[in-house]
């Protein structure tokens, strides 16, 4: 465990230290679209993202090669370098799609591809564990479509989910910390070596997402764009592949005695490897949504809209913050309570915390306008949309109406300031107030 939180530091510490220079290059390269409709943020916002994460995946690579404990990896399996190279196609295209907005077809064929690298290099689907019938071989062929066709739902899904600050950051790196101790369950706990580069992988794609998160939090000061969403899209399926097609289910001794029997064993450890479908519900379930519902509209499945999730959360009323904190709760949700029924399967009450979080969660959903507020005591340490409201200062309320204006005005985007954040009519309130400037 220590070699991969290792790892995982350096992975996040890199692709930390390198969002702020990479936000700057951005900037000066022009990497800012405009504000499109279906956008909800409302000045313009550097990308490129992607291009700090990709370097912190090289690095926790480079990192994991050296450990003692994990240079065993590179050793026997070539996976970790099909990965690699698969990423950093992916990562190509994304970067040149956030800077010249590359056609939705070019960006499928690129996908297409990178799983296709991957396969040739071995990191494919060998066998599917189907509980009651055993260990099915695939063919070369079944295998490939297989793992090309997760490939592409896995990136798109969370390319999907990529419409707020934070949120495909957020999302994936709880799917991967499900992954991660699934992972190292079997490592670990069953002494299994081939669940160790799918720990690996999920352990250095933590990082990059935990890194990379407080540059994009609401408000975002940089966005992960396409090179980055792909990529860790990437990422998780190859994790995914990794755990179902590598590792035999025969060595958990999961197929013994009657069908019956065989079948209540294995389910509590197919559940997690039924790709990452049951990890990331949430994306895939957008992502169908997607389709059906442009593809009734006579429009392309490519098509972008404002009607995700995330959209509709917002328009129901919950708040940027909120909206990104249910997704967050939701996705969780369904990661670990899986997670704890593949060990658990036979206890009550892991099903029934499942449903007292649910019936939390749908609460929660239908009060979009409610705002806690928290005790007097707490109010030093809780941010200020959180703290009760007192009577406005006299110095606020003799603002003239022209000042008041003037905060709502937006900051042009620059190479040192923020391109998100509002409101900094407190220097000119300095200003005038005779604070030197």
């Amino acid at each position: 465990m220590r070699d991969y939180l290792l790892t995982l530091c350096v992975t996040a510490a890199v692709t930390y230290l390198l969002t702020g220079p990479v936000r700057k290059f951005a900037i000066a390269t022009g990497a800012m679209p405009e504000i499109r409709a279906r956008d909800v943020h409302r000045e313009p916002t550097p990308r490129l993202g992607g291009i700090a994460m990709f370097f912190g995946l090289c690095a926790g690579l480079l990192v994991a090669a050296h450990l003692q404990n994990l240079s065993s990896v590179f050793e026997l399996s070539n996976e970790p370098r099909a990965l690699l190279s698969g990423a950093a196609l992916i990562w190509l295209i994304g970067v040149l799609d956030d800077k010249f907005e590359l056609d939705a077809l070019i960006k499928l064929g690129a996908q297409m591809i990178s799983a296709g690298v991957m396969v040739a290099q071995g990191l494919t689907i060998l066998w599917l564990p189907i509980p009651g019938v055993g260990v099915v071989s695939l063919t070369p062929g079944q295998g490939t479509l297989l793992t090309v066709a997760l490939v592409v739902l896995t990136i798109n899904a969370v390319n999907f989910v990529d419409g707020l600050d934070g949120l495909a950051a957020g999302m994936v790196c709880i799917a991967a910390t499900a992954f991660f101790l699934y992972g190292y369950r079997l490592w670990y706990g069953y002494t299994i070596e081939a669940a160790a580069p799918a720990t690996l992988f999920t352990a250095i794609l933590m990082g990059m997402c935990l890194g990379f998160l407080p540059h994009n939090m609401h408000p975002a000061r940089i966005f992960m764009g396409d090179s980055g969403s792909m990529l860790i899209g990437l990422i998780l399926a190859a994790s995914a592949i990794s755990i179902t097609g590598q590792v035999d289910p025969d060595v958990l001794k999961l197929f013994e005695g009657s069908t019956r029997e065989a079948t209540h064993a294995a389910l509590p450890v197919f559940i997690p490897l039924v790709l990452p479908l049951t990890i990331i519900a949430i994306p895939m379930a957008d992502l169908v949504l997607a389709i059906v519902r442009r593809t009734w509209k006579g429009q392309s499945p490519f098509a972008a809209d404002r009607g995700h999730l995330h959209h509709r959360l917002l328009e129901i009323g919950h708040s940027h913050s909120r909206a990104v904190l249910i997704m967050y709760f939701w996705s969780a949700l369904i990661a670990f309570g899986t997670l704890a029924y593949s060990v658990h399967s036979t206890s009550m009450w892991i099903v029934l915390g499942v449903v007292a979080l649910s019936a939390i969660g749908l609460v929660l959903l239908l009060m979009p306008r409610f705002t806690p507020r928290a005790p007097r005591w707490a109010e030093s340490v809780v941010p200020p949309r959180y703290r009760r409201r007192g009577p406005a200062p006299a110095a606020e309320a003799a603002l003239e109406p022209a000042a008041a204006e003037e905060e709502r005005v937006p900051v042009p985007a620059g190479i040192n300031g923020a391109t998100a954040i509002g409101n900094r009519a407190r220097f000119t309130d300095r200003r005038k107030a005779g604070t030197p400037s």
